[in-house]
């Protein structure tokens, strides 16, 4: 596949209607909160394994998933909820502000992800059993767990994101459940986007560089970026590095080069997206926007 990929879901597909807790059920993208004790609560997405509620609430209410308070929304009201490749059916999404609170149960569709085979691969990085190298893996997981658990206060996924290459392949699709060397392994958790090596790899939307690092065992040269709340995106496997841990980066900005360190077997950018702990794809961010303020 070249160029751009549809979205697999609209946003705000109708998926299903979310049933409303704490106010008077509303069409889906128009919940307004009118209710005596109710905040303000409007989402939209891709309501889907591996997709995201995008929301907009009171400002700095306190946001809660199935029960868990899990972050807050911005000066400006907004937050994002992301749902995992294993993500249950139903997932609950409270807004709190004081004692006034609005919950939505939203359906979230399963998705049937594909299976693929990669053969040619270094055995070190497919079951690595050298003492040494399995300590600089260890290494490499610590510095990696850090920086995803960077929390920037801000929003800079409000305006969702654009494609990182300019041209490219989609060579592997997110969630694939992945054969190493004929060995099952772990579901692949990024987009491979396959394109000639020093393409030039650009940010799909503002936010700050947290980690740059060349040469990781797996990922080759690997960059992440912070846009808000726990949404982190790295970039894997590049050649060239253009950007430091701290610099602001802008929708656009020059990332470093395609290339094929690490795990790869040919130059592509694997794409990856994170919120806290639960793997999202990122191209279903492509394009979102964030819910208007309620009328």
């Amino acid at each position: 596949m070249i160029g751009r990929r549809p979205l697999l879901l609209g946003f705000g597909a109708a998926l299903a209607t979310p049933r409303m807790l704490g106010a008077s059920a509303l069409p889906q993208g128009s919940a307004q909160g009118a209710a005596q004790g109710a905040v303000d609560l409007v989402l939209n997405g891709a309501w889907r394994q591996g997709g995201y509620a995008l929301g907009r609430t009171e400002p700095r209410a306190l946001i809660l998933v199935d029960g868990e308070a899990l972050s807050t929304a911005s000066t400006d009201g907004l937050f994002i909820v992301g749902f995992d490749r294993d993500a249950p059916a139903l997932a609950e999404i409270e807004a709190r502000s004081g004692a006034r609170s609005t919950r939505r149960v939203l359906d979230v569709a399963p998705y049937a992800f594909p299976s693929t085979r990669v053969d040619g691969l270094p055995p070190a990085t497919v079951e690595p059993s050298d003492p040494a190298l399995l300590d600089r893996i260890r290494q490499e997981v610590a510095v990696k767990t850090e920086a995803f658990a960077s929390r920037a206060e801000a929003d800079d996924f409000r305006d969702g994101f654009i494609w990182p290459l300019e041209t490219y392949r989609i060579s592997s699709e997110w969630g694939a459940q992945r054969i190493l060397n004929g060995t099952p392994a772990r579901p692949h958790y990024g987009v491979d986007l396959a394109a000639p090596a020093g393409t030039v790899i650009r940010a799909p939307a503002d936010g700050r560089i947290v980690f740059t690092r060349p040469n990781m065992h797996f990922e080759g040269g690997l960059t992440l970026i912070d846009h808000g709340q726990g949404l982190i995106s790295a970039y894997l496997h590049q050649s060239q590095l253009d950007v430091t841990p701290n610099q602001p980066v802008r929708r656009g900005d020059p990332l470093g080069r395609v290339g094929m360190t690490g795990r790869a077997t040919g130059p592509h950018l694997c794409w990856r997206l994170k919120w806290r702990d639960r793997n999202l794809d990122p191209s279903l961010l492509v394009g979102a926007r964030a819910p208007r303020r309620p009328a």
